[in-house]
C-alpha cells in the first residue's frame, strides 16, 4: 500500500502558491485494507476515506468508464490492482494529473510540469470529452491562472458543445462552477473561454447575444456591448466585489440584446427590456435568492442610478421606495457598487469617478432623518392615520429637496468648466 498527494494540492505547491486542501490517492490498497487501518469511509459514489487523525480525503486508485450521457454517466473500478498512472490518466488536466510521493518525488507521466511553466491548459486524454462539467472547469482555471487552451483542448471542448455534452449539465452544477468562476481574479476570462468553445451560447445564451451588438461610442469606446460587459465583470473583481456583485455585473446589461435593430446604437430602454432575461437566467441557474435578486435590481435600475442628477426629488424617493433602500440599505449599496464596475468597465475609463454613489448614500441617509414613528404617533393621536405614509413621505421630501438641489448645482458648475 502507497499513498500519494495528488491533484490540486501538487499543481499549487509547484506554482509557489498555498496548499489549500490536500486529497490523497491509495494504490496497492482496497476497502478492506482501509477500513482495517481504522480509516473512515464517506464516498457515496467512490470508494473515499478519511483519514482517522488528520482527517483528510484517501482515496483509492480507480479507473472509469463512460456509461451515459452527462457529468454522472459513470462506472469506476478501484482494486489493488490500479496503478497511480491509470488513477492520474483519468483526471481532466495536465496540471491536475501529478502526484508526490512520500519522499517529495514529484510523479508527472503527462507533462503537467511543462504545461505548469508554459502556462497552458491541456487535456490528459480524450476521455475529458466523457464530463461536460470539464469545459467549466477548463475555463474557470483559466480564469484563474490566465492560462492558454492547448489548441487540441479546445478543439475537443468545441466538439464536446457540438455533440450536445453541455446540454446535458445540470443547473447546479453549471452555477456551481459559474460561481468558482466568478470569484476567480480573472472571471472575464472564464466567460471568454466559454464563448470561444461554444459552451456560453449553450449554456448562458443571454450573455453571448450581447457579442456583437454595437453602443453609442461616446458612451462606450469599447463599442461592442459583449466586450462592455467583459469588463464591468473584470472591473468588479478588480474592485474586489462580491459573488452576488459580480454576477449582477455579468448580467445588468441583457436588456441590449433586445434593443430593436433600427435604434441601434442606442439603447433607450435596455434597463427594463433586461429584466425578463435576467429572471430567465435566475430560474435556469438556479441562482442563490441573495445574487438573483441583486441581478434583477442593478439592471432594472442602473440607468436611473446613473442619472440621479437628472432627477426630482419625488423621482429620488420613489426610487428609493422601489428599490427598498429603507429596509434593506445593504444591497442598495452592493446595487451601487455594481454601477461603479458599470461606469468604470469601458475602453480607457478605469478611473473614471462615480459620485453618484456617494449621493445616491446621502440621499437615503438624509430621508431617514424623518422620524417615522414619531410621525406616525402623531398622526394616530390625531385620529389622522391614514395621512401616515403621505406625511412621512413630505418629511423625507423635505431632506432630500437641499441636497439634490446642492448636488445638481455642483454638477451645473463642473460642466461649465
Amino acid at each position: 500500500m502507497q499513498t500519494y498527494l495528488v491533484g490540486g494540492a501538487v499543481r499549487d505547491y509547484l506554482l509557489g502558491l498555498p496548499v489549500k486542501d490536500r486529497d490523497w490517492v491509495v494504490v496497492g490498497a482496497d476497502a478492506q485494507t482501509m477500513l482495517a487501518q481504522g480509516f473512515q469511509p464517506v464516498g457515496k459514489d467512490f470508494p473515499v476515506f478519511l483519514h482517522p487523525e488528520t482527517h483528510e480525503e484517501y482515496a483509492l486508485a480507480r479507473t472509469e468508464r463512460k456509461t451515459a450521457k452527462g457529468y454522472a454517466g459513470f462506472s469506476f473500478h478501484a482494486d489493488k490492482d490500479v496503478t497511480l498512472e491509470q488513477d492520474l490518466m483519468r483526471r481532466d488536466l495536465t496540471i491536475n494529473a501529478m502526484a508526490q510521493d512520500a519522499g517529495g518525488k514529484i510523479i508527472d507521466p503527462f507533462g503537467g510540469q511543462r504545461d505548469l511553466a508554459a502556462g497552458i491548459l491541456r487535456h490528459v486524454s480524450p476521455a475529458f470529452a466523457e464530463d461536460p462539467v470539464r469545459i467549466l472547469r477548463t475555463a474557470r482555471f483559466a480564469a484563474r491562472y490566465r492560462f492558454e487552451i492547448a489548441e487540441e483542448t479546445i478543439k475537443l471542448m468545441r466538439q464536446m458543445v457540438e455533440n450536445g455534452e453541455a446540454d446535458a449539465l445540470v443547473a447546479e452544477r453549471v452555477w456551481q462552477e459559474l460561481a468558482k468562476g466568478l470569484m476567480e481574479k480573472n472571471p472575464r476570462k472564464m466567460i471568454e473561454v466559454l464563448r470561444e468553445c461554444g459552451a456560453l451560447k449553450v449554456l448562458l445564451p443571454e450573455v453571448n447575444a450581447l457579442f456583437g451588438v454595437p453602443q453609442r461610442a461616446d458612451y462606450h469606446p469599447e463599442i461592442d456591448s459583449g466586450i462592455h460587459t467583459l469588463m464591468t465583470l473584470q472591473r468588479a473583481a478588480d474592485m474586489g466585489l462580491s459573488l452576488p456583485e459580480r454576477y449582477a455585473a455579468l448580467l445588468h446589461d441583457l436588456g441590449k440584446a433586445k434593443t430593436p435593430p433600427d435604434i441601434l446604437p442606442r439603447h433607450h430602454g435596455h434597463d427594463l427590456a433586461g429584466v425578463e432575461p435576467v429572471r430567465e437566467v435566475n430560474q435556469r441557474l438556479r441562482a442563490p435568492k441573495h445574487c438573483a435578486e441583486l441581478a434583477e435590481l442593478v439592471c432594472r435600475w442602473h440607468i436611473i442610478f446613473h442619472q440621479v442628477g437628472q432627477l426630482k426629488s419625488q423621482t429620488i424617493l420613489n426610487v428609493l421606495k422601489k428599490t427598498d433602500a429603507f429596509r434593506r440599505p445593504e444591497r442598495f449599496q452592493t446595487a451601487l457598487n455594481v454601477c461603479i464596475a458599470d461606469t468604470q468597465g469601458r475602453l480607457n475609463r478605469e478611473h473614471t469617478p462615480y459620485p453618484q454613489r456617494a449621493h445616491w448614500l446621502a440621499l437615503l441617509e438624509a430621508a431617514n432623518q424623518a422620524d417615522s414613528g414619531k410621525i406616525a404617533a402623531e398622526c394616530r393621536a390625531q385620529g389622522k392615520a391614514h395621512l401616515i405614509a403621505e406625511q412621512i413621505d413630505r418629511m423625507r421630501l423635505a431632506q432630500i429637496a437641499p441636497l439634490q438641489k446642492a448636488f445638481q448645482a455642483a454638477q451645473d458648475k463642473t460642466e461649465k468648466h
